[in-house]
């Protein structure tokens, strides 16, 4: 606490005393005309007035260099929105000099123990200004609270500070409001209101409650820390509602030209892919990812975008750094997100451009993959909007520590050479960050703030005015019934389209066409939109590993419900409104056919979401952002008022619909159900005749629903199918499945554990048939798990029945050749048995999974022998049906965290 006392009365005292203009950086590493710079870096001399003073505010973060116990320097994680870096305050100067002295501003809003003179540890950070250029809002933490539990430690709040008044407010005025999340990156939507990320997540709270939980804040998906996602509120800090769904962070938002909101997304669905842009307008329709979800990698560094700023020329301004630095700053690129989504990937309309999109925000030579950045790293960068192209920016150079002195005195700080960066020994010095104003026409620099040893610069703003955005007038597409009701629709020209690309199986006309393909020809029959569940904290459950699936990653979700897929691979359903979805398309036995989507979408109340179709994980294509995506493969109804070829006149087309969109019109809306249901309407009755109507139903299981009575008879958006295997897929395993004759008689009680068990009906051991194990015995394996799932889902070892015992077969091992492999000590030696024979090395014989979790189109060894095998018929559609779903979404122990059993 020493070191942070000390430095925080040089943050104070440097914001007092005013140093003159025009000064020379000098002291340890001289003139600032340094290899870490371009040559035409240059200072300006005090012999000479300066020559950029812009008689506009500028506002900055200065704080304390944090540092461990040790005295190592530590870094942020992008990963943890709300960590707290104590010894910040937020500064205004006046103009953009170094001559103008700087104010603290923070500093007010807490009371100081009045027999201390240590100031106040608290921390600040995400300023941004009004479009008026009068006012700052920031995210500030309170200080901590000494001897006080996490839970009763102060939240991040959101502030504003006004220059014309001089007053500092906190925005939500209501302590017990205030604390109820940690609020952090705020921003000015152009009517006034205020767009930040938490983790109040309001509407997902209010939606737990509705679905039978309790309500609690989501963590995120690797479970380190709680969701933080974008609210937007009142000017004076009410009428709070959440406008993002994600199951990780959405944070640093920004508005764009159009009204729009820029962020960043972390999509961690199904596993870890970085960081990237999104965008969403402020009510949360008209979510699509912008830029970068292929451009994570460069040189072998791996980047996120975050932090992102709107340039007066269009571009975007964005730090590229990775989740974690030991160093608060990083590196600051330009991207032009008008012509690419990714760096070398042009939208469609651009197609002939190469890119690279990214490019530099300042000097060539930062590059922070490299342990020490020739052009040192840099904390912030801000455009000013005056015309010129100039940038202010918070920059520590390049800079290493000399060789260690015999006396142990201090090492000598010496500036960056291509001969010292090649040493293999080679140290940073700790960072000396400054403020700068850059001027990219001359390539030189300017110093604003100097800088001094122990202080970081970590954000810089110009209280400048700049165009207001337009105002948001609502989604393009909303049906004023469906937002009554909570819902949206999901619109998808058609499933076959892979990034413009028709994967039909015989070509989209063709396959379009009721005359020429029958629906048994069609690969994809339904779609099911599934839900991501949110994972509670400690706090609120104590969940272990084993209450998920073989991968983690893949989490727990539930079952909104079915809809058709109409011929032409098009799909308008309803779904439920502010929810988290995904979405996979299955055969007519509900099994998964293409990948799964790993991305979670959303609707906002009466929006109707229209999506061209489907990508590959590594396709490069562009994808999920309507204005750079290629032309739909599928361009709908040729003309007005006549039938799609080859089908039912009745359903007449509008031109340019697509199937689902006529048969809306005509027959009605399709709401997502938790059944599979098929009607051939397409099929023309004069000339062909229909495909049989079908229903797969629930109501079909003799086992436990995995719904509610309630739901069972009226689905509604509220509803839910959640599978939990222990409830619902153990039981089929044990359920009576008896043969009768004709009169009806039982001729045989059979179940599948009768035979897929270690005992007999006499009670004696016996091999699990197939080596399969269907029991609900505790597995040895895990004892959170009965045998059955560990069986299906695991590889495990063959077994035997000897002396009556059941017990796993041993093999000889033998090496590549053939030989036989014997047991030796420690020394390399022979280990005999009694009889001075050699003792042969055995082992386990392996027996695969018969199941694969994610995938049960993949479980074949397990769908094989029920559709067509031995047991072909044992099990009916709908058992089928939700063992596929089950497996499909990635075959969790449970689905909902509050139904595991608790130790």
């Amino acid at each position: 606490m020493t070191y942070f006392t000390t430095i925080t009365h040089r943050i104070t005292a440097l914001a007092s005393v005013p140093v003159a203009a025009g000064v020379r950086l000098a002291g340890l590493t001289g003139v600032l005309l340094l290899s870490g710079c371009s040559e035409s870096v240059v200072t300006t001399s005090s012999e000479t007035p300066d020559p950029v003073v812009v008689d506009i505010p500028v506002a900055y973060v200065a704080r304390v260099l944090p540092v461990d116990e040790d005295g190592e320097p530590v870094g942020s994680d992008l990963r943890e929105p709300a960590q707290f870096t104590p010894g910040a305050a937020l500064y205004i100067k006046p103009r953009a000099a170094v001559s103008a002295q700087a104010r603290n501003i923070t500093d007010k809003a807490f009371v100081s123990d009045p027999e201390s003179d240590v100031p106040p540890m608290y921390d600040v950070k995400d300023i941004d200004v009004s479009f008026d250029g009068t006012r700052l809002i920031f995210a500030m933490r309170a200080p901590e609270i000494e001897n006080a539990d996490d839970d009763e430690q102060p939240t991040w709040n959101i502030w504003e500070y006004d220059r014309t008044t001089d007053t500092l407010r906190r925005i939500i005025e209501s302590d017990i409001v205030a604390e109820a999340g940690q609020d952090t990156a705020p921003t000015y939507l152009p009517d006034g209101r205020i767009v930040f990320s938490s983790t109040r997540q309001r509407t997902n709270q209010a939606i737990l409650l509705d679905e039978g939980k309790p309500q609690y804040a989501g963590l995120e998906e690797s479970r380190r820390t709680h969701a933080s996602v974008l609210h937007v509120m009142d000017a004076n800090g009410t009428d709070i509602t959440q406008i993002s769904f994600n199951q990780s962070h959405d944070i640093d938002p920004q508005v764009q030209p159009d009204g729009t909101i820029l962020f960043s997304r972390w999509d961690q669905a199904g596993g870890d892919k970085g960081m990237h842009l999104y965008r969403v307008n402020p009510d949360g329709s008209g979510l699509a990812i912008v830029y970068g979800r292929h451009s994570h990698n460069v040189s072998g560094d791996t980047q996120q975008f975050v932090q992102s700023r709107l340039t007066p020329d269009g571009h975007i301004l964005v730090a590229v750094r990775p989740y974690q630095r030991d160093t608060l700053g990083g590196n600051f690129a330009l991207l032009d997100t008008e012509n690419f989504t990714d760096n070398t990937t042009p939208v469609a309309s651009s197609d002939s451009l190469n890119g690279p999109a990214q490019t530099p925000a300042l000097f060539d030579n930062i590059d922070t993959s490299l342990p020490i950045s020739p052009g040192g790293i840099v904390a912030s960068v801000y455009p000013l909007w005056d015309g010129s192209g100039r940038q202010l920016f918070s920059w520590s150079q390049c800079r290493v520590l000399g060789p260690e002195t015999e006396d142990d005195s201090p090492r000598q700080v010496l500036p960056c050479t291509e001969e010292r960066l090649a040493d293999d020994n080679v140290e940073a010095a700790p960072a000396l960050y400054g403020l700068w104003m850059y001027d990219p026409q001359t390539q030189t620099q300017q110093v604003i703030v100097t800088p001094e040893e122990g202080i970081a610069m970590t954000e810089f703003v110009s209280m400048e005015s700049r165009p207001f955005p337009d105002d948001f007038t609502g989604p393009e597409n909303y049906d004023d019934e469906l937002a009554q009701q909570q819902r949206g629709t999901l619109h998808i020209r058609s499933v076959y389209d892979f990034g413009g690309e028709d994967l039909s199986p015989f070509g989209l006309s063709a396959t379009a066409n009721p005359a020429q393909t029958s629906p048994q020809q069609r690969p994809v029959r339904f779609i099911r939109i599934e839900k991501g569940v949110s994972q509670p904290d400690d706090d609120v459950l104590e969940l272990d590993n084993d209450a998920f699936g073989p991968n983690r990653r893949l989490g727990m979700r539930e079952i909104i419900g079915y809809a058709e897929v109409e011929p032409d691979g098009s799909v308008m359903v309803d779904v439920p409104a502010n929810i988290p979805l995904s979405f996979s398309f299955t055969d007519e036995a509900g099994k998964r056919v293409t990948g799964r989507h790993d991305n979670w979408l959303q609707v906002a109340p009466g929006e109707v979401k229209t999506c061209h179709g489907c990508h590959t994980a590594d396709s490069t294509v562009p994808h999920g952002r309507p204005d750079a995506e290629y032309a739909s493969v599928n361009p709908g109804a040729a003309s007005t008022g006549s039938g799609f070829p080859g089908a039912n006149p009745a359903l007449f087309a509008d031109i340019g619909e697509t199937m689902a969109q006529t048969r809306r019109r005509v027959l009605g809306a399709h709401q997502a159900s938790a059944d599979m249901v098929f009607e051939d309407v397409w099929t023309n009755p004069q000339t062909n005749t229909p495909a049989p109507s079908f229903t797969v139903t629930y109501a079909e299981l003799q086992t436990e629903l995995p719904v509610t009575q309630g739901c069972a008879q009226n689905w509604t958006a509220l509803c839910r199918s959640v599978i939990n295997f222990p409830d619902h897929i153990q039981p089929l395993f044990e359920a009576e499945r008896d043969i009768t004759d004709e009169l009806g008689n039982v001729t045989e009680v059979r179940t599948c554990v009768s035979c897929h068990g270690p005992m007999n009906s006499d009670s004696e051991a016996q091999v699990p048939a197939t080596q399969l194990d269907l029991t609900a015995n505790p597995s040895p394996d895990n004892p959170d798990h009965v045998v059955s799932y560990r069986e299906l889902l695991f590889t495990d070892n063959a077994q035997e029945v000897v002396e009556g015992i059941l017990r796993d077969i041993q093999e000889i091992v033998v090496d590549d050749n053939g030989n036989i492999v014997y047991e030796r000590d420690e020394d390399g030696e022979l280990i005999l048995d009694a009889d001075g024979n050699p003792i042969p090395v055995t082992a386990p014989v392996p027996v695969a999974a018969t199941a694969r979790a994610g995938s049960a189109q993949s479980s074949t060894a397990l769908f094989q022998v029920l559709e067509s095998g031995a047991h072909a018929g044992w099990l009916s559609a709908a058992e089928r049906k939700l063992l596929a779903e089950w497996l499909d979404m990635g075959a969790q122990y449970y689905n909902n965290p509050f139904d595991a059993v608790q130790e």
